[in-house]
């Protein structure tokens, strides 16, 4: 409902009171959900975050990190095809509107923390040591950009994109060996 008003309306010109009016409930019960409407358009992020960190601790010890994390990011952006018109419509709101990509720094950083502590594991390094750092910011720049080819080309396949994306990084950390950690 609030997706179709902000196609519609434009999301800056879309308010809570709009959305409310159109789903039939109250402004309480919205504000019960949702802390604004930046987190409309986000949807169940943290329960999705909590799945992709499922996801990695899942997995098999003898599967190389990257490999692991590229599995794990593909999966976590899989979608139904009923799922795909409303997540194109809501990754170019994401994607586009400043105020969402403002917003998008909060739901980003706890992505990254999660991808992070898994390679800081992997690699027997801190969470906060700069490798599992540069990792999960490069992961989460090819997944950005693999969202923005997909969106800017009708056809192309999101899992693909993501996948061709994260195994042109793992071949650039293939040969990191976990290191000591320093006191």
């Amino acid at each position: 409902m609030a997706l179709e008003l902000f196609a519609a309306r434009g999301f800056e010109e879309t308010t809570v009171d709009d959305i409310v009016a159109a789903a039939g409930i109250g402004r309480r019960t919205f504000f019960r959900y949702y802390r604004s409407k930046n987190d409309v358009v986000w949807g169940d992020f943290d329960d999705e975050l909590q799945r992709l960190r499922a996801g990695l601790a899942d997995c098999s010890p003898e599967v190389p990190m990257m490999e692991a994390l590229r599995e794990a990011i593909v999966e976590f952006n899989q979608l139904d095809a009923a799922e795909v018109p409303w997540h194109r419509q809501r990754m170019t709101l994401i994607l586009q509107v400043p105020a969402l990509q403002a917003h998008s720094t909060l739901r980003y950083a706890a992505w990254r923390a999660v991808v992070a502590k898994f390679a800081a594991q992997r690699l027997n390094q801190p969470v906060d040591a700069l490798i599992p750092q540069v990792i999960a910011h490069a992961l989460l720049g090819a997944a950005v950009a693999s969202y923005e080819r997909w969106l800017r080309e009708d056809g192309t396949d999101l899992d693909e994109l993501l996948d061709q994306a994260m195994r042109g990084l793992a071949e650039g950390f293939q040969g990191h060996e976990p290191l000591p950690v320093r006191a």
